[in-house]
């Protein structure tokens, strides 16, 4: 096996370093999340942080990178408390990727792409239209990361859209019916296929 020692590390060429620790924790979920401004502009921007933190109540997690330089997704955020998570598929994973250009806050990553926004109910923040799986969360909290200047973000679930033949009757998501994208490193995109579900697991006496 290869072996990286933390001077190894650190002492890489910097795009070298990027990629391999972005691909050493394993595939990530893709996600893009949804966001408007107080004054009305729509933004779209992929995560591959977002994560499940609890049930009850359900609550969902994301990492923002440190606010030095303009968050518009952060900032829409903190500003309205609501926005969006919608899960990327086959088909749409290119312009989900595109998402990560970096506009002007003045320009919606939608006009820039072939995504469509939609809105449901009373929704402030716009879904990803054609989504297997959109999800209207509320900001709740947030922790900052101290030692990177990272800041966690928790948002609770107050609506959940699904794609009515992925849920099985045990209220299970088969994402690989919905052809859900995962994320391997930065830019590595792939389709996993459900292998098999195991049961509940006991001690062996």
């Amino acid at each position: 096996m290869q072996y990286f020692s933390l001077d190894d590390i650190n002492n890489l060429q910097h795009l070298y370093k990027i990629n391999l620790i972005n691909s050493c924790s394993g595939f990530k979920s893709a996600n893009l999340i949804g966001t408007k401004s107080k004054d009305g502009i729509e933004n779209v921007a992929v995560f591959s942080s977002v994560t499940h933190v609890g049930s009850n109540p359900p609550i969902l997690s994301f990492f923002c990178r440190p606010t030095t330089v303009t968050r518009d997704t952060y900032e829409n955020i903190k500003t309205t408390g609501t926005y969006t998570l919608n899960h990327v598929n086959e088909s749409n994973f290119e312009d989900a990727h595109h998402t990560s250009a970096k506009y002007d806050s003045s320009i919606s990553e939608f006009d820039k792409t072939n995504l469509i926004s939609e809105y449901r109910e009373n929704c402030f923040a716009p879904f990803v239209k054609d989504a297997p799986i959109q999800l209207e969360m509320k900001f709740v909290g947030e922790y900052n990361i101290k030692e990177n200047g990272t800041i966690l973000v928790l948002g609770e679930i107050q609506g959940l859209y699904i794609n009515e033949n992925i849920v099985t009757e045990d209220g299970f998501i088969n994402l690989s019916e919905a052809k859900v994208a995962a994320i391997n490193g930065l830019d590595g995109y792939t389709f996993p296929k459900l292998k098999e579900r195991l049961t509940y697991q006991r001690p062996k006496s």
